[in-house]
């Protein structure tokens, strides 16, 4: 009779148990937030590390993020006329299409570095190319076609 209250009361336990992480199971898939990096240019010319937080994650017809925020700094490790970039390719949903926009921050201050933060809405994935080149206003063709983009966030 001992053992039938004991397995009676460990069921009990154990559904409660059960019970609480489903309520908090949701809120902790709700907000994804991660550090990323540091990431650098080649020959370490420059450098980006941040955080990324991802809010609202929505599966109905694409796997999106109904709110993605990035935060971070990008640092300029050379004398002269270059200057560091952080650029971020961010894919987001619009209608049943993904297309993509890039978003880029420069600094041009030797070893001071520039802070960021920006939101965008239904992203589907954020990638990031770290690179180093003369003062322009936009990143090169290089700098966004050569070489591999780093994923720092993909929706599941």
């Amino acid at each position: 009779m001992s053992i039938s209250r004991t397995l009676a009361g460990l069921t009990a336990a154990a559904t409660a148990a059960l019970a609480t992480f489903a309520a908090v199971a949701p809120a902790a898939q709700a907000d994804t937030g991660s550090a990323w990096g540091p990431y650098h240019a080649p020959r370490h010319t420059a450098k980006a590390w941040g955080t990324l937080s991802a809010v609202g994650e929505d599966h109905a017809v694409l796997p999106t993020a109904h709110h993605v925020k990035i935060t971070g700094k990008v640092y300029d490790n050379t004398r002269g006329s270059a200057c560091g970039w952080a650029v971020f390719r961010i894919t987001y949903r619009k209608g049943n299409n993904l297309p993509f926009r890039h978003h880029s921050v420069r600094d041009c201050s030797y070893r001071t570095p520039k802070p960021f933060s920006f939101k965008y809405s239904h992203v589907y994935q954020v990638e990031l190319k770290v690179c180093s080149e003369f003062k322009t206003a936009k990143p090169s063709l290089n700098c966004l076609y050569a070489g591999t983009w780093k994923t720092l966030y993909l929706s599941k």
